[in-house]
C-alpha cells in the first residue's frame, strides 16, 4: 500500500520532494509505531547534516556568476582554437565548451539550460539543423555528472561514506572515455550530412581568444587542481571557483555588475533549496526503506539471479535507467544508493567508486529520456524545438552512453586507474 501511495502521487504530479515525505508519514501512520513519528523530523535534517552538501550550492553559485559574467562564451571561444577547424566545427566547439563547463558547474540541467542558449543559435546560422545542435548541446550535459566536479558525485560520498575528492579523480577517465565517444559520434555524423569544414582562427583570433579565454580557463583549474593536490576539499575548491567568477567577470571581462549579485544568489538559493529539500525527504523515505529491510530482501532475489559481477551491475544499469526516466536523478540516487551499494560491495565485491560513477551517470541519461526526460523539456524551453525532436536527434549519442556505461561495468580498471 505504501508504494501504491508513492505511485498515485507521483503520477498526480506533486513534486518529488513532498512525495517522498508523504510516504514516509504515510507509511509510519500505517505501522502504528509512534516512536517512528518522533524520529521523523530527526532524520529529515539528519540527512542534509554533511559539511560535503555545501559544495552543491556554491557550485551552482560559480556556475551562475560564470553565465553572467561572461566566462562561458570565453570558454567557448578557447575551444575554437582546439578544435574549430575540423569538419563539423561548431559540433566539435559545442562539445569541448561542455567539457570545459563540466569541469565547473557539475549540474547537468543547469549546463544544459546555459550552454542551449550560447550554442543552439550560432549552430543554426552556419547551417546545421536545429535538433542537432540541441542534442549535441543536450548530450554535453551528460558529462556533467562525471567530469569533476559533480553534484551526484558529491551526494554519492556523503551517502557512500567515501571521501569525495577521490570521487571526483575517479571520473576522470570515464569522463574522457564518453567525450572520445561524443567526438566520433560527431565525427560520423559530420561525414554522413556533409556538415561544412571548420575554419580555423587566424593568428590574431588565436591571441585574442587565449588571452581572453585563460581567466576563465584557470577556474576548472582552480577546481580540480585544488583536490588533486589536496590544498583544498571539494566544498573549499567550490568556494574558491565561486569567487575567481565572481573577480574574473567583475574585473577583467568587466560584463558582471554588483547589481546583478542580488538576483544571481536568489536564483542560487532557489534551485539549491530545491535540491536540499530534495535531499532531505528522500533521506527519510530511504530510512523507511532501510527499516523494512528492503536492501536485504533485494539481495537475497539479486543472489538467486547471478553470482556474476559484470551481470550486476549490468542488471543495476537497466534497472536505473528505468527508475531514472520517471524520478529525478538526486532522488533516485538516495533510493538506491542504500539498498544496491551494500549488495555491490559485500556480495560481488564491487569498489563503491565503480558503482558510483556507474550509477551516477545511469541516473543522469534520465534526464534526457521519455516520458519525463527533464533535460529534454529545458532544453526545448530554451531552443523552442519539440522535445521527442531533440530525442530523435539525441539516439546516437544516448548509444554512445550506453557503451560508455558497458564498458565501466565490466573494466573497473577504467575508473580506478587513478585512485
Amino acid at each position: 500500500m505504501t508504494f501504491a501511495v508513492f505511485f498515485i502521487l507521483l503520477f498526480l504530479g506533486v513534486p518529488i520532494a513532498l512525495v517522498l515525505a508523504l510516504t514516509a508519514l504515510w507509511y509510519i501512520a500505517t505501522s502504528g509505531n509512534s516512536v517512528l513519528f518522533e524520529s521523523y523530523p530527526q532524520q529529515l535534517f539528519g540527512a542534509i547534516e554533511s559539511y560535503g552538501l555545501l559544495a552543491i550550492p556554491l557550485f551552482m553559485l560559480a556556475g551562475e556568476l560564470m553565465n553572467e559574467g561572461g566566462l562561458t562564451s570565453r570558454l567557448i571561444n578557447l575551444a575554437r582554437i582546439l578544435v574549430g577547424g575540423f569538419r563539423g566545427g561548431l559540433a566539435y566547439i559545442n562539445l569541448v565548451a561542455n567539457m570545459m563547463m563540466a569541469a565547473i558547474m557539475g549540474s547537468a540541467a543547469s549546463q544544459i539550460a546555459i550552454m542551449s542558449r550560447a550554442m543552439v543559435p550560432a549552430m543554426e546560422k552556419e547551417g546545421y539543423s536545429a535538433s542537432y545542435a540541441a542534442a549535441i548541446t543536450s548530450a554535453g550535459g551528460l558529462l556533467s555528472p562525471i567530469i569533476p566536479p559533480s553534484m551526484l558525485f558529491v551526494l554519492f560520498g556523503v551517502l557512500a561514506q567515501v571521501p569525495i575528492a577521490e570521487m571526483f579523480i575517479a571520473g576522470i577517465v570515464p569522463g574522457l572515455l564518453m567525450s572520445l565517444l561524443f567526438f566520433i559520434v560527431i565525427a560520423l555524423i559530420g561525414l554522413v550530412q556533409e556538415y561544412p569544414k571548420g575554419e580555423w582562427p587566424d593568428r590574431a583570433k588565436r591571441r585574442e581568444y587565449l588571452l581572453m579565454g585563460m581567466p576563465a580557463g584557470l577556474i576548472p583549474i582552480v577546481i580540480i587542481g585544488g583536490i588533486l593536490t589536496g590544498l583544498a576539499t571539494p566544498t573549499e575548491s567550490a568556494a574558491l571557483a565561486s569567487l575567481a567568477a565572481l573577480l574574473i567577470g567583475k574585473y577583467v571581462y568587466k560584463d558582471l555588475k554588483f547589481s546583478h549579485l542580488p538576483e544571481i544568489l536568489r536564483r542560487t538559493a532557489l534551485n539549491a533549496g530545491m535540491v536540499i529539500m530534495l535531499i532531505s525527504a528522500a533521506g527519510v523515505f530511504g530510512w523507511v526503506v532501510v527499516y523494512e529491510q528492503i536492501p536485504q530482501a533485494a539481495a537475497a532475489w539479486i543472489a538467486q539471479q547471478t553470482s556474476d559481477p559484470f551481470v550486476f551491475m549490468l542488471m543495476v544499469v537497466g534497472v536505473l535507467i528505468l527508475v531514472g526516466m520517471v524520478i529525478d536523478g538526486i532522488a533516485a540516487l538516495i533510493l538506491v544508493v542504500p539498498i544496491l551499494l551494500p549488495i555491490a560491495q559485500q556480495q560481488f565485491d564491487i569498489s563503491a567508486y565503480q558503482f558510483g560513477v556507474v550509477v551516477c551517470l545511469t541516473l543522469v541519461t534520465g534526464l534526457l529520456t521519455p516520458p519525463v526526460g527533464a533535460g529534454l523539456f529545458i532544453g526545448s524551453s530554451m531552443t523552442g524545438i519539440p522535445p521527442m525532436q531533440i530525442f530523435r536527434s539525441l539516439l546516437p549519442f544516448l548509444l554512445a552512453t550506453l557503451a560508455t556505461l558497458v564498458l565501466l561495468s565490466g573494466v573497473p580498471e577504467l575508473v580506478l586507474v587513478l585512485l
